[in-house]
């Protein structure tokens, strides 16, 4: 091995001249020579014991640094030159413009507070992101994503839960109607692009008394519910608070940000491929799940007006809350789509319809 030239004083050297020990492989044998470079305007000397060799430096590649290997100059057929010498390639590198950022990249490896502060950067970035940015892209791909692509997620995910979530209705056709008609009433005065449908099932063990919509309109409603209703009121004040998930696609948030934001953009893009991915996964992360305070806040602002708009109350739907609460206590069923969602609480969710009420008086 050739004693290297970290010490090297560069002022000794002639105006444009560059000197270091190197090791010099031709490309043709795997025979390491020890050897020495000089770098003299826009040419690369190089001599060894029986050789000497030059190569314009405009062919020469010099390969990034990594940590503390040894530095590489990749020449011109094959050959290469290796060195320790990283201050003179580091000047050599100045002096042809090259891996600039590299070079602080490696200073930086180099000293291990950096190094700390750059995890502790990375870790503080992923934390802010986590909590703000991922939600602000679902949200944006959520407002984005095609009514069509709406449409087949709600589809194919009704199938899905009718095979393994929900069974089918025992109330009667009559019945089942005339509900039917008030939400078409309640739908129409919503408008948008979303295709509003009304589903009846019996909600079983799993999911009791309830309602959910899906991210294109299709609600579902329990006989359970319907059957703890004292009246219609109460029922369309609770679709008024899901047709008002649906305007602000509060599941299709959810759903991004908990499947992340390839499949998110993949569907906006309209993949069949990946909407299908997500279809799958609706019912499970439908019934598992829970919106966010902001949203259950923006889903009774709907329902809350809608009722003062046509009760002058929002006493329906405070009731029939009650009545919830009182069946499954303080901490209802944790379903994602509940209306006994935990964010925010029973209390607060009261309290917020009294004030929407006492608002407009």
């Amino acid at each position: 091995m050739n004693p290297q030239s970290d010490d090297l004083n560069f002022s000794d050297l002639t105006p444009g001249e560059l000197s270091f020990a190197a090791t010099y492989f031709d490309g043709l044998t795997s025979r390491a020579r020890a050897a020495q470079a000089q770098v003299n305007n826009l040419t690369l000397l190089i001599r060894s014991e029986g050789l000497e060799v030059s190569y314009p430096l405009r062919g020469v590649s010099i390969e990034p640094p990594l940590s503390r290997l040894r530095r590489v100059l990749k020449l011109p057929g094959g050959a290469r030159l290796e060195t320790d010498d990283r201050r003179a390639i580091a000047a050599l590198e100045r002096r042809l413009g090259r891996n600039a950022g590299l070079s602080l990249v490696q200073r930086l490896e180099a000293r291990w507070l950096a190094a700390l502060a750059s995890v502790v950067g990375v870790l503080v970035f992923l934390a802010l992101f986590v909590q703000y940015g991922l939600p602000a892209l679902a949200t944006l791909a959520a407002q984005i994503t095609p009514p069509a692509v709406l449409a087949a997620l709600d589809a194919q995910s009704v199938r899905a839960i009718d095979g393994d979530y929900l069974k089918p209705s025992t109330l009667s056709q009559a019945r089942q109607e005339q509900i039917r008609r008030e939400f078409a009433a309640l739908a129409a005065e919503r408008g948008g692009p979303y295709a509003f449908r009304l589903l009846f099932r019996d909600g079983g063990d799993l999911v009791g008394a309830n309602a959910f919509a899906l991210p294109g309109g299709t609600v579902f409603v329990t006989d359970e519910l319907v059957r703890l209703a004292k009246d219609d009121r109460e029922i369309l004040g609770v679709l008024a608070h899901e047709t008002g998930h649906v305007e602000h696609r509060h599941a299709m948030r959810q759903i991004y940000q908990s499947l992340g934001l390839t499949l998110a953009f993949a569907v906006v893009a309209g993949d069949v491929t990946s909407a299908a991915s997500v279809a799958a996964a609706v019912p499970a992360l439908l019934l598992n799940s829970g919106y966010s305070r902001q949203a259950e806040t923006e889903a009774d602002d709907d329902a809350g007006h809608w009722l003062m708009n046509h009760y002058g109350t929002t006493r329906p739907l405070q009731d029939i809350l009650k009545r919830l609460i009182e069946q499954d206590g303080p901490e209802g069923r944790h379903g994602v789509l509940d209306l006994l969602a935990s964010h925010p609480g029973e209390g607060q969710r009261l309290a917020h319809l009294r004030a929407i009420e006492a608002a407009a008086k």
